[in-house]
C-alpha cells in the first residue's frame, strides 16, 4: 500500500506527460515568390568549379584555420553542453554521501564530557516532476539553440569561402592591373625617349616632349598604388586563412591569371522553390524562433506548482564496524509542492519578456527570408549584367588597340599630331583597367550567387 501511494505521483506525471504548457510551434506563413522547381542544388565544392588548385587549397586551409570558425565550433560544443544540462534535468539525480565526526558534550550534562562519534554513508535521490512541461520546454528550447550553432556554423563556412573567393579574384584583378600599368609605363617611357630625342634634334616641339612627360609620370604614380593594394589584399587573404601573424606578411602564392579561371558551367538561372531549405543562415533565424517560442512555456510553467520527490537510503552508527548492520540502516521519503501565490508580478513580466523575445526572434526570420530571395535575385542579376559588361569592353578593348595602331601610323607618316596617340593610349590604358575590374564583377557575382543559393548545404 505505501508503494503505490509513492509511486502515485509518478503515475499521474506519466498521465500528463504529452502536456506541456506555452505554444506549440508553427512554422509562420510567408508570402513566397514565383520559383522554378528544377534549380539544381549548389555543390559544397563550388569552388572547385573555377579550375584553379591554388583557389581550391586557400578555401581548404580556410575552413581548417580561419579562427571566426574555430569560434564557431566552439559555440556548437557550448549549445550541445547546455542541451545535456536540459536532458538531465528531465531525470533523477542520485548522489552519494559519507561522513565521520566526533563530539565532547558539556560536563555539566548528561553523561557529562562524554565522547561521542558517529558515522554515516546513504544514498539520495531526487526527482522533479515535470508535471506541466517546464523541463520538456527547456530541452526543447535548449535542442534549436544546438541546431541553430550548426547551422550558424554552416553558414559561416559558406560566407568564409565566398570571402576567400572574391578577395582571391581580387588580388588576382589587382595583379593584372598592376602588371597592364606597368607595361603602360614602359611604353610610355620608351616613347618619352624617343620625344626627348626628336626634340633635341629639333624634330618635334617642346608641347609633345611635355606631354609624354605628363603621361609618363601619370603612369609611374599608378603603378605604387596597385603595389600597395597588391599587398593588403594579401594581407586580408592571409587573415581569412587563418595564418599566423608571422606568415602574415609572407607573399602568397598565385593560380591561374583572372582570364584564364575557368566559366562555372550550369549556372542557375532560377528561383528555387526549396531556397528556404538551401540556406543555412535561414535554417539557424527559425531554429532560433523555435527556441524562443519553447521559452514562453518554461516562463509560463512558473504559474503552476511545482513537484518534487527525494529519497534516501543509508546507515548510520557510533561505531564504523556497525555502520553497514542492520538495525544501523535509515530511509527516508519526501515529496514537497511549492505553487506560486504572491510575486508582485514576477512571473507575468518573464510571460511577456519570453513572448517580446519571441517576437524578436520571429522579425528576424522573417527578415532572413526576406534577404535570401533579395540576394538570390540580385546575385542572377549581376551574373547576367556583369558578364554583358566585360564582353562590350571586351570589343572596346580591341577597337581601342587597333585605333592606337592606327594612330601612331598617322603619326609616323605626319598625318596627324601626338595628341592623337596621347588619347588612344590613355583610352587602352583605362579600358584595360576596366576590364579587369569587369571580370573581378562577373566572378564575385557567380561566387554571390552560389552563396545565395545555400553552396552546397541542405537541411536534414
Amino acid at each position: 500500500m505505501m508503494l503505490k501511494q509513492a509511486l502515485l505521483p509518478i503515475m499521474v506525471a506519466a498521465a500528463l506527460s504529452a502536456c506541456a504548457v506555452g505554444p506549440d510551434y508553427q512554422r509562420p506563413q510567408l508570402d513566397m515568390p514565383q520559383a522554378a522547381a528544377n534549380v539544381a542544388p549548389v555543390a559544397s565544392d563550388w569552388w572547385r568549379s573555377f579550375e584553379d588548385p591554388v583557389l581550391d587549397a586557400m578555401i581548404d586551409e580556410s575552413l581548417r584555420y580561419n579562427r571566426d570558425l574555430v569560434q564557431a565550433a566552439a559555440r556548437v560544443e557550448e549549445a550541445a553542453a547546455a542541451a545535456g544540462v536540459a536532458r538531465a534535468g528531465l531525470l533523477p539525480q542520485v548522489s552519494a554521501s559519507a561522513g565521520s565526526g566526533r563530539s565532547q558534550t558539556s560536563a555539566y550534562s548528561s553523561g557529562g564530557g562524554a565522547l561521542l562519534d558517529s558515522r554515516q554513508a546513504g544514498l539520495t535521490a531526487s526527482w522533479e516532476l515535470d508535471l506541466w512541461g517546464k523541463l520538456r520546454r527547456e530541452r526543447e528550447a535548449a535542442l534549436a539553440e544546438v541546431s541553430a550553432s550548426e547551422r550558424s556554423l554552416a553558414a559561416l563556412r559558406l560566407s568564409l569561402g565566398s570571402q576567400v573567393a572574391k578577395s582571391y579574384f581580387q588580388l588576382a584583378s589587382y595583379d593584372a592591373q598592376l602588371a597592364s600599368a606597368r607595361a603602360t609605363l614602359q611604353t610610355r617611357e620608351q616613347s618619352l625617349q624617343l620625344r626627348q630625342k626628336r626634340f633635341n634634334g629639333g624634330m618635334t616641339s617642346e608641347l609633345e616632349l611635355r606631354q609624354a612627360e605628363a603621361e609618363a609620370a601619370s603612369a609611374r604614380a599608378t603603378v605604387p598604388q596597385l603595389a600597395q593594394a597588391v599587398t593588403q589584399t594579401e594581407h586580408a587573404l592571409a587573415v581569412l586563412l587563418g595564418r599566423s601573424p608571422r606568415d602574415i606578411a609572407a607573399n602568397l602564392g598565385r593560380g591561374k591569371a583572372l582570364s584564364a579561371l575557368a566559366e562555372p558551367e550550369q549556372i542557375p538561372s532560377g528561383l528555387p522553390s526549396d531556397l528556404l531549405l538551401r540556406r543555412a543562415d535561414v535554417a539557424a533565424a527559425e531554429a532560433s524562433l523555435i527556441a524562443a517560442n519553447a521559452r514562453i512555456g518554461v516562463a509560463r510553467a512558473a504559474y503552476f506548482p511545482s513537484i518534487s520527490l527525494s529519497a534516501g537510503i543509508g546507515s548510520a552508527s557510533t561505531a564504523l564496524v556497525d555502520l553497514f548492520s542492520g538495525p544501523a540502516q535509515t530511509w527516508n521519503f519526501a515529496a514537497n509542492l511549492t505553487a506560486p501565490i504572491f510575486n508582485a508580478g514576477r512571473i507575468a513580466a518573464g510571460v511577456d519578456a519570453a513572448n517580446a523575445r519571441q517576437k524578436q526572434a520571429l522579425a528576424v526570420y522573417e527578415k532572413t527570408v526576406q534577404q535570401a530571395f533579395a540576394d538570390t535575385l540580385d546575385a542572377m542579376s549581376a551574373v547576367s549584367t556583369t558578364r554583358a559588361t566585360e564582353q562590350a569592353q571586351l570589343q572596346q578593348l580591341a577597337a581601342l588597340r587597333e585605333a592606337l595602331r592606327l594612330a601612331r601610323l598617322r603619326y609616323d607618316n605626319g598625318y596627324s599630331s601626338y595628341l592623337d596617340v596621347l588619347d588612344a593610349e590613355r583610352g587602352v590604358f583605362q579600358v584595360e583597367q576596366a576590364l579587369s575590374s569587369a571580370r573581378l564583377a562577373r566572378l564575385s557575382a557567380v561566387v554571390s550567387l552560389y552563396a545565395a543559393l545555400g553552396g552546397g548545404w541542405q537541411a536534414g
